[in-house]
């Protein structure tokens, strides 16, 4: 009994997590990838150390993988690397392996493990534990409020668009901010409130008032993002035609521990800039990355634009490779790669400091 209890001790294991909303499905695997068990448990802070510690019951814990790190799965993720258990980050299992052996949590849970062991579609998940998380949340309220914003406003086209004649001749051809101002200065009452003028002109003073109080909201998240982005990265928004909002894309696409980029190129491959190999036979040729991060690439594509406008060097680039033959989209591509290459080490030096 005392060897069998030894050899469990002993011996290498996998585990792998099938995340979700209310409950987590965790399996064990060994050396060769055969399951030796699997368990459900609540997302709560009691159950993430029930999950842990069933998991190193098993024997020697050497990694576990995690579906969904950045959405359900960030707790548990967060949890491990705090207790000191290695986390990779798996993508959803392959849709053939679905169809040909089923799929449920429990198995969903030792495809994870299985493929953290063999390193398959497996990375170093971010930590969310730092300021780059901070800019993250910081810049997705405010990227929804300016989307209300936007709706607010186009609400507001559309109900003068059938407003009754007389609403719609005075405020015809008003800029933005004035019509705002003429609409919320307005004391319409709601006694008459069946006359449609009256009505109008109620609704128009509510959505004013709303985009106001969005506009202040906006103004607010600014100034925040501004300082923090500021605080953590001041390098990076120093260098030529990188603003607050697209140094904050590409931290968030670094995270909080950038050593899970082992180099320049593979930022760039995280940003989709890098050209991928599409060769067969007598042809060899490369392709577009279309996959990758995609704000942090229209992050890069808006600091490119800005220097062919306003920084010599890039200018005299674009010349160079026009004369070429190169297209005006070939060009982008190629200084995308270039920017991507320029701002990874100042990027890193920044978060690392």
């Amino acid at each position: 009994m005392a060897d069998a209890m030894l050899a469990d001790s002993t011996r290498l294991v996998t585990g792998g997590i099938d995340t979700h909303k209310d409950t987590h499905v965790a399996a064990v695997v060994d050396t060769l990838g055969t399951e030796i068990s699997s368990r459900a448990f609540p997302t709560t802070a009691a159950g993430y150390r029930d999950l842990t510690n069933w998991l190193v019951s098993h024997g020697d814990l050497g990694r576990v993988g995690v579906e969904g790190c950045g959405s359900w799965g960030a707790g548990i993720a967060r949890h491990l690397h705090d207790v000191g258990v290695s986390v990779v980050e798996i993508n959803r299992p392959n849709r053939q392996a679905r169809r040909n052996h089923g799929k449920s949590d429990p198995l969903d849970a030792i495809s994870a493990a299985r493929a953290a062991l063999g390193g398959l579609d497996a990375g170093t998940p971010k930590t969310g534990t730092g300021p780059v998380e901070s800019i993250r949340m910081l810049r997705n309220t405010r990227a929804s409020a300016v989307r209300a914003r936007t709706a607010t406003m186009n609400q507001i086209r559309a109900v003068l668009d059938t407003a009754p004649e007389q609403i719609r001749d005075q405020h015809r051809g008003l800029t933005p901010v004035r019509l705002i101002k003429a609409i919320t200065r307005t004391r319409p009452g709601t006694t008459r409130i069946a006359d449609p003028e009256i009505a109008a002109t109620v609704v128009l003073k509510t959505l004013g008032q709303r985009w106001r109080f969005l506009t202040d909201q906006i103004g607010t998240l600014d100034d925040l993002l501004g300082h923090l982005v500021a605080d953590v990265a001041p390098n990076l928004v120093a260098q030529p035609c990188v603003g607050t909002d697209t140094a904050a894309a590409l931290l968030i696409a670094a995270g909080d521990n950038p050593d899970r980029l082992a180099s320049e190129a593979a930022f760039a491959a995280l940003c989709g800039t890098n050209p991928l190999p599409a060769s067969s036979g007598k042809t060899v040729r490369h392709r577009l990355n279309r996959a990758g991060d995609r704000d942090a690439n229209a992050a890069l594509w808006r600091i490119v634009l800005s220097r062919m406008a306003h920084d010599q060097r890039t200018r005299d680039y674009v010349e160079h490779r026009t004369t070429e033959g190169l297209s005006k989209r070939e060009i982008i591509r190629c200084l995308k790669r270039y920017v991507a290459r320029e701002v990874y080490p100042i990027l890193t030096q920044d978060l690392a400091t």
